[in-house]
């Protein structure tokens, strides 16, 4: 299946590879200052650095001399954005772009199937990426430190394969896993990516997710937060009545409060007071596009596993961009305690969200 290319971006690429390095800076800058005015808003400086440094990597991927680029900085700063300007431009065939939830799922679910195997990661590593030349990483972070351990070998394994790395992340590299206990032990990853990678911030002071342009493009942000979740509030949206079923998800059960067709509700504490997974999130997207979650109440009472499902699970819907009803028993501002530092991106998420209340 062919890929429609914007056309800077397709010249950009003709350029690249006819050698034509030096035209690569105006064509991308000027591909997103584009962007950027159709959606009507200014690039940051970060953003122009950042584009800068993503022009000069193009065309040393040209020469076989691009250094990986490790982007971060806080929400809502156009990381995403940009990361997919970039991927867009490349001019190969050979790349992935990849929501990092996603990826880390299915490796830990590959090296299970190939755990009889020599080496279990680069099997399962061929089996995800093939030729991929060009990784592009959205939303990388980590918290587990059995995520953390493997995060060594797997970047060690991609830089070792020559593919090309773009990261974006909420999180400075050091401050990528932050409980005391283990972050002695991520150091290693730590020392990698600085070593290997170029570490720019994205910074500025508007949150592009905010504007109007952004919602419009986007089914996550046509959803609703509505609270305290009366008869009254749930009839005058037509949200379906409640009829338990059990769905089984990667050959585990899981209650739902309905599903029909394309929608399917579910209890928060069945989502995420249970040992549910990423990977089970995802399972579930690829069959319902209307979620609605029932109950949230404050996450500061939740245990920090409940409050890390639910990041993950709201990270994993907005990435696959489904319509999202949260049934709230309090303001949303209210809810979203606790002190996990990833609920930040959490709070701007569902805060796009159209707000109902009492």
């Amino acid at each position: 299946m062919s890929t429609w290319i914007p056309a800077p971006l397709r010249l950009l690429g003709q350029r690249l590879r006819l050698g034509h390095a030096p035209s690569a800076d105006s064509t991308l800058a000027g591909y997103f200052q584009d962007r950027a005015a159709e959606r009507g808003y200014t690039l940051s400086d970060g953003q122009r650095r950042v584009i800068a440094a993503m022009a000069a990597q193009l065309a040393a991927l040209a020469t076989g001399q691009a250094r990986s680029l490790y982007l971060h900085g806080a929400v809502g700063r156009g990381k995403s954005w940009l990361l997919d300007g970039f991927f867009q431009a490349v001019p190969t065939a050979a790349k992935r772009r990849l929501h990092f939830h996603d990826f880390f799922a299915r490796l830990h679910q590959g090296m299970h199937r190939h755990r009889a195997l020599d080496d279990a990661l680069e099997a399962t590593l061929d089996e995800l990426l093939g030729d991929c030349r060009v990784l592009c990483f959205d939303e990388f972070h980590v918290h587990d430190i059995g995520d953390a351990m493997l995060l060594t070998r797997l970047f060690d394994a991609l830089f070792a394969r020559g593919v090309y790395l773009l990261v974006t992340s909420n999180y400075a590299p050091e401050g990528l896993l932050p409980n005391p206990l283990y972050h002695q032990r991520f150091l290693p990853v730590i020392r990698l990516i600085n070593s290997r990678m170029q570490v720019l911030e994205v910074n500025g002071d508007t949150d592009f997710r905010s504007l109007p342009a952004n919602r419009a493009h986007q089914r996550f942000t046509q959803g609703h937060y509505v609270w305290p979740g009366t008869p009254e509030q749930c009839q005058a949206m037509a949200l379906p009545t409640t009829s338990p079923c059990v769905l089984e998800i990667n050959k585990r059960p899981l209650r739902a409060l309905a599903c029909e067709e394309r929608l399917v509700m579910f209890a928060f504490d069945d989502l995420c007071e249970q040992p549910t997974a990423v990977i089970d999130y995802l399972a579930l997207a690829e069959h319902y596009d209307h979620w609605i979650i029932v109950g949230l109440d404050d996450l500061a009472e939740c245990s920090l596993a409940a409050q890390q499902r639910f990041v993950n699970l709201v990270d994993v819907l907005y990435d696959q961009d489904r319509q999202v009803t949260v049934i709230g028993k309090r303001p949303l501002e209210q809810s979203l305690g606790g002190s996990l530092a990833d609920l930040m991106r959490t709070r701007s998420r569902l805060g796009q969200l159209h707000q109902v209340g009492a």
